[in-house]
């Protein structure tokens, strides 16, 4: 793994806009496709491209028993548990109605309602993701979103792994499709026989179902346009070199164009690093996918104090950022832009992909400079509410009408003022 001296800044936004045009042009073809002709548009490049000649899309009630009754119980037992820790979390951040009394017995309200209706992709094809299953059904049902449906890619078998099924099973969704890719997305947005529109999308996939989900926004809300995964670590020399290097490579492992990132005050640090990297990759299954991801997108930076490793994370905004330093509590405070951060050395990023309770849907490509990770408020809408007396308004119009005549809006003064007209007409 290279090492390199830091500078100021560390830019990591990959470069995979050619691949995304020349993907644009099918993803479009597929979501008109969907458009005009329904499941028989789904069924077809479901063959085509997940292999799986399929009767029905939706799961029936007797694959999700199957697969619950073959789960090995100890792996039911931690999906449950993660999956209590996940809906504590975010049963802490509901919020209620917010009641702000005026005077004159009038009154203005922020109201907070669940959306009708969500949409989550779960990936699929080459590995299961449960997870991904409970960080996004969970914070929706906690949310009181009335209707959650889950979308997936099945195997050549025409099956949903078991354990993407036990999980939705453990989150209480029941009404789970075999689609995957764009067809998914354009199924979700716009309709078809058998699935119902929703009125928002969320959850990761590859480029296909990135894509799509930036086509149907408009049509419907989606949470993010989530990019390869990555992360940043901030050590020092109190840090062991076997675990940072094995934290690296956990996301590496993710994707080609995954980064993994260490920026550490310690050159003999860098140095056991990079070696640990090497000698930890040659034993990984996914060695392949790692090793392109650490070769293109991976770096040491040897700052010259935590000052200025500070300054780059906050300008870099990693998904992920690990602080494996003497006193991490202390560095965080100074951390502004992060989709996560993971303090000292037994909190590694995994506990938080899947079993601490937060959640694992993060912004991606430095967008966490002003985008949030996954929540309660992904899956709510929030209406004004309004409340004039007549004293309220009696008193307040003239202001109102002024204002509008100030911005040439004739209409709106005499909306306003058109309650006056009838009280004159009642004396």
């Amino acid at each position: 793994m290279r090492i390199e001296k830091l500078t100021d800044t560390i830019s990591l936004m990959r470069s995979v806009e050619q691949a995304n045009a020349d993907y644009l042009t099918t993803v479009r073809e597929v979501i008109d496709d969907v458009r005009q002709n329904g499941d028989q548009a789904i069924f077809r490049y479901t063959e085509k491209w997940d292999g799986a000649k399929l009767a029905s899309l939706k799961v029936s009630k007797e694959e999700m028993d199957e697969a619950y009754a073959n789960f090995d119980r100890q792996l039911v037992d931690d999906l449950e548990e993660a999956a209590a820790n996940i809906r504590a979390f975010h049963t802490a951040q509901v919020r209620g109605q917010i009641d702000f009394p005026l005077a004159k017995n009038s009154y203005i309200q922020y109201k907070i309602s669940p959306l009708d209706a969500v949409g989550l992709y779960v990936p699929g094809g080459t590995a299961a993701y449960p997870s991904s299953v409970l960080m996004n059904a969970i914070p929706a049902i906690v949310a009181g979103v009335e209707r959650v449906v889950i979308v997936s890619p099945p195997s050549v078998d025409g099956k949903l792994p078991d354990s993407v099924l036990v999980a939705a099973r453990i989150a209480g969704v029941t009404e789970i499709y075999k689609v995957g890719g764009a067809q998914a997305i354009a199924a979700l947005a716009y309709g078809t026989e058998t699935i119902k529109a929703v009125d928002k999308i969320t959850g990761p996939g590859n480029s296909f179902v990135a894509l799509a989900k930036r086509e149907v926004f408009g049509k419907v809300a989606i949470d993010m346009i989530a990019g390869p995964s990555e992360i940043a670590i901030i050590a020092d020399d109190t840090a062991y070199a076997d675990e940072v290097a094995a934290d690296l490579l956990a996301q590496a492992e993710h994707d080609r164009f995954a980064s993994s990132v260490l920026i550490t005050t310690s050159t003999s640090l860098a140095e056991q690093v990079s070696i640990e990297v090497e000698k930890q990759l040659k034993l990984l299954p996914r060695e392949e996918i790692a090793r392109a991801s650490i070769e293109n997108f991976g770096c040491i930076y040897i700052a010259e104090s935590m000052e200025q490793a500070v300054a780059a994370v906050n300008e870099l905004a990693p998904e992920h950022l690990e602080i494996i330093t003497e006193q991490p509590d202390e560095l965080s405070k100074k951390i502004k832009h992060a989709g996560a951060i993971f303090l000292g050395r037994f909190s590694s990023e995994p506990i938080g992909d899947y079993f601490a309770g937060t959640n694992h849907v993060l912004p991606t490509n430095s967008t966490a400079r002003f985008s949030s990770g996954l929540c309660i408020d992904d899956f709510v809408k929030k209406t004004s509410v309004v409340f004039y007396s007549e004293e309220m308004w009696e008193e307040q119009y003239p202001k109102i009408a002024r204002l509008a005549r100030l911005e040439k809006l004739e209409g709106h003064a005499r909306s306003v003022e058109s309650r006056s007209w009838n009280k004159e007409d009642s004396k």
